[in-house]
């Protein structure tokens, strides 16, 4: 089934503001949130999908990429990119801002806070990582597996990420009993709210620890590097990002990992040029070939194909190559190659090639007969696309 429109989910125009986006999607999570919902999953599903909408509104290069391309810019694809499908501990953990505080929207809109939630409890997540991924004009046109070796905080081995010397280091915290979080009651606008904040003395991790372990010196998490299989899928394009969710730096603590976000780069290709999802490419050919006719080898992302020149083919004709060009990310339809002829000129001449040519310069086929059809080469490529 397909996506609903992002600003039709928030109720907002296409060019609205930073400031309408964040208010238009705080109305609505305060709406349809769980505490508020109890049991009511249509409510919930509501609650995420609005969520999902400002997740890529309220970041202006999501945004970008959503208004040029759809979904498919930020949508779901091979390898675990994307941005839908958001869980309640993503939505917790990272629009507490919008409300003043770092856990739940709405904890921290009546008072509460906390980290994202794990087992009925919150725990930390770890930050963000960012890398730049090369690819070739052949990868970006197929799909691309990459093995790329990242240096990060990872789960420290000794402890497990717990932190801990050993087991009997751990005990369970007095202040939230092992939950993680302490609740309350608050009066507000809305009536007498029962709200959940981060335990203050665990941390929201539900233990306390009595003796740091030696090798991450309590934290849970050292430095360390990690071979990540990253799958990217075809189709997509310079300054491109794509994230994989949990693949970013360990959290303190045995919490949740941050995600790796990943920005593609196009390597320049040696003869091919891409415009959108179409490949152009220059081809020159003798004006001989060019008067009389000739088959041409001509190079595609895929290999080599063969094309017909037709007699009397004028320089800056433009010839089509159907479906040999660039495939639209999460999509079947795939661009064209245009192959822009371009009329080569001898430079040196022997005397007997010469006189031949003297010869034919008199003959009316070799004069000149510019007309209407005579027209620059980026006339040529408005009218086409067009």
């Amino acid at each position: 089934m397909s996506k609903r429109d992002y600003y039709d989910i928030l109720g907002v125009a296409k060019g609205a503001s930073a400031e309408e986006i964040k208010k238009a999607y705080r109305k609505l999570a305060i709406k349809y949130h769980p505490d508020k919902n109890p049991d009511d999953k249509s409510a919930e599903e509501k609650f995420k999908e609005a969520a999902e909408a400002y997740e890529v509104l309220s970041s202006p290069e999501k945004k970008q990429r959503y208004d040029q391309y759809g979904h498919a810019g930020v949508g779901g694809a091979a390898g675990g990119f994307g941005g839908g499908g958001m869980n309640m501990e993503d939505i917790f953990s990272q629009f507490g801002d919008i409300f003043g505080g770092g856990g739940s929207p709405f904890d921290s809109f009546f008072g509460g806070g906390g980290g994202q939630s794990r087992g009925g409890r919150r725990v930390a997540k770890g930050s963000n990582l960012r890398i730049k991924v090369k690819l070739t004009l052949e990868e970006i046109a197929n799909g691309a597996e990459k093995k790329i070796k990242v240096n990060k905080q990872i789960t420290c081995k000794t402890c497990d990420g717990t932190g801990a010397k050993d087991k009997s280091s751990v005990s369970t915290c007095k202040t939230c009993g092992g939950s993680g979080a302490v609740r309350r009651v608050t009066n507000t606008i809305l009536g007498q709210m029962q709200t959940t904040a981060t335990c203050p003395t665990c941390h929201g991790s539900g233990q306390q620890i009595t003796a740091k372990c030696n090798a991450c010196h309590g934290e849970g998490t050292v430095r360390g590097e990690e071979t990540i299989t990253i799958n990217i899928p075809a189709g997509v394009s310079e300054g491109m990002q794509l994230s994989m969710a949990g693949k970013g730096n360990a959290a303190p603590n045995g919490g949740i990992p941050g995600d790796l976000i990943i920005l593609i780069e196009e390597l320049p290709h040696e003869t091919l040029k891409r415009e959108g999802n179409n490949i152009v490419y220059d081809l020159h050919v003798s004006i001989i070939d060019a008067a009389i006719g000739a088959s041409v080898e001509v190079p595609t992302i895929d290999g080599k194909a063969k094309i017909k020149i037709d007699p009397g083919t004028q320089s800056g004709k433009l010839l089509r190559l159907k479906g040999k060009g660039i495939p639209e990310v999460n999509s079947y339809h795939r661009g064209d190659e245009i192959i822009h002829v371009n009329i080569w000129t001898p430079k040196a001449l022997s005397s007997e090639e010469r006189a031949l040519l003297e010869k034919l310069r008199e003959s009316p086929n070799f004069k000149p007969q510019p007309g209407k059809n005579d027209k620059s080469f980026f006339d040529k490529m408005k009218e086409y696309f067009e």
